[in-house]
């Protein structure tokens, strides 16, 4: 785990603390305060994500081009 606050994590980073994290808990050779400990540091890796691909998404909706390449407006992207 690093020292790096989730809030100021990047996407890259969370996920990749997060599967650290997911990985030490799946192992379960670790003492019972720190599996808590690392569960809760997961849920605020997993957070941090989501709000991460949430922003993503809504920048991703705003850029809408219409025929000649000019963006159009706001139009929701399917399946993210």
């Amino acid at each position: 785990m690093t020292d790096t606050p989730v809030n100021e994590m990047s996407f890259e980073q969370a996920m990749k603390e997060l599967e650290q994290v997911v990985g030490q808990l799946e192992r379960g050779d670790v003492a019972l305060e720190d599996s808590i400990r690392l569960y809760e540091r997961g849920a605020e890796l997993k957070k941090r994500c989501e709000t991460k691909l949430k922003e993503a998404e809504e920048k991703v909706a705003a850029i809408t081009l219409d025929g000649n390449g000019t963006p159009t407006g706001t139009t929701p992207v399917e399946g993210l």
